[in-house]
């Protein structure tokens, strides 16, 4: 599980260059030639999403994700481990299943409609952006059972 992980949020990383260098692009185009591209501005918010939320079970699994570490820092591996455990199963395990929950029933309204973008010259994919939004708690999810899994009590 942990190799699929890796995979998906490394590979979704490399969307980041392409992010930069399409901005570049927007940017160049529209103060340098006075022509507004907003089909790639909305491909950069397409992109930026695939990217936070499908690197979150990644950043998690590597545990390089954010916290307030003023206890945690200087602890010991089996207080660590028990504070990932507690925490993970009191916040992240329900909130990726509301996540979860409620993202299908936005999913399959958007898909519903073939919603597309309301900016003149956008993008006409907006219910593909919203099925992203399953790759939020599928991988957080994948990452906590990996995590519960390779717990190590020293």
């Amino acid at each position: 599980m942990e190799k699929y992980i890796n995979f998906i949020g490394k590979k979704i990383s490399y969307l980041i260059p392409v992010m930069v260098v399409l901005m570049i692009i927007v940017i160049i185009s529209r103060y340098f030639f006075g022509v507004g591209r907003t089909d790639l501005q909305e491909l950069v918010m397409y992109f930026h999403a695939l990217v936070f939320l499908g690197c979150a079970g990644y950043v998690f699994n590597e545990d390089e994700h954010v916290r307030v570490d003023i206890f945690y820092r200087e602890s010991s591996p089996r207080y660590k481990n028990a504070i990932n455990i507690i925490f993970g199963l009191i916040f992240l395990l329900p909130v990726t299943i509301v996540i979860f929950i409620y993202s299908i029933e936005v999913i399959d309204a958007s898909w519903g409609m073939q919603e597309i973008s309301t900016e003149a010259g956008g993008l006409n994919y907006v219910y593909v952006q919203k099925t992203f939004l399953l790759l939020f708690p599928i991988t957080l999810l994948a990452a906590l059972i990996n995590q519960l899994i390779k717990i190590k009590w020293k």
